[in-house]
């Protein structure tokens, strides 16, 4: 796992131009639409690219893969290309494997990671109050063309991150990017839902 708590973050599984100022999300009824179309959601099973640019790195890292979300919290990212890995974050526990390497984590012992795993977690799950608890909310568009951007509540949080703008159309997460304080961005595209 990097130094940064992305790999956690786009476990994102299953989660601008043209569209109206954001409004507060106190006062969107649009957002509790959406939240109420996404909680609709059990499975999702789609394809990913994802693009981290990092000031410590001359070229941007690329990767590609699986994404799996089932209801209401269990999160797989395959990470397919350049190099096989496998996140799977299910009831707290995040478990990594590349290769023979496996590590076993508890969330619990890593409460810096919370907010990023619950603004997809609960952006999937339609979970409003656990968006803000962690983070501003602020909600832009239509249900057909929907903007998230959350902003860290937490000093902790927000010493290292920016901000985390997800997009999105209905029910379907199309983009998640993360901007951190130090410059370091990333983008993870999803793709259409992958059959079985």
């Amino acid at each position: 796992m990097s130094r940064h708590p992305v790999p956690v973050l786009v476990l994102a599984l299953l989660l601008g131009q043209g569209v109206p100022a954001a409004a507060t999300a106190a006062s969107s009824p649009a957002l509790d639409e959406l939240m109420q179309l996404l909680a609709q959601r059990r499975h999702g099973h789609v394809s990913f690219t994802e693009v981290q640019k990092l000031a410590m790195l001359d070229q941007p890292l690329h990767s590609s893969g699986e994404l799996l979300y089932d209801a209401p919290d269990r999160l797989e990212k395959r990470t397919l290309q350049p190099k096989p890995e496998d996140l799977v974050l299910e009831h707290g526990t995040l478990i990594m494997q590349r290769g023979s390497r496996h590590r076993v984590l508890s969330l619990r012992d890593y409460p810096q990671a919370v907010p990023f795993v619950e603004s997809i977690r609960a952006t999937l799950a339609g979970d409003r109050g656990a968006l803000e608890q962690y983070f501003v909310v602020q909600f832009s568009g239509s249900l057909a063309s929907w903007t998230l951007e959350l902003t860290p509540r937490y000093a902790a949080v927000a010493r290292s991150v920016e901000r985390v703008r997800i997009d999105g159309e209905r029910d379907v997460i199309r983009t998640v990017q993360i901007r951190q304080h130090d410059g370091d961005l990333s983008l993870l595209t999803i793709g259409p839902e992958l059959r079985p």
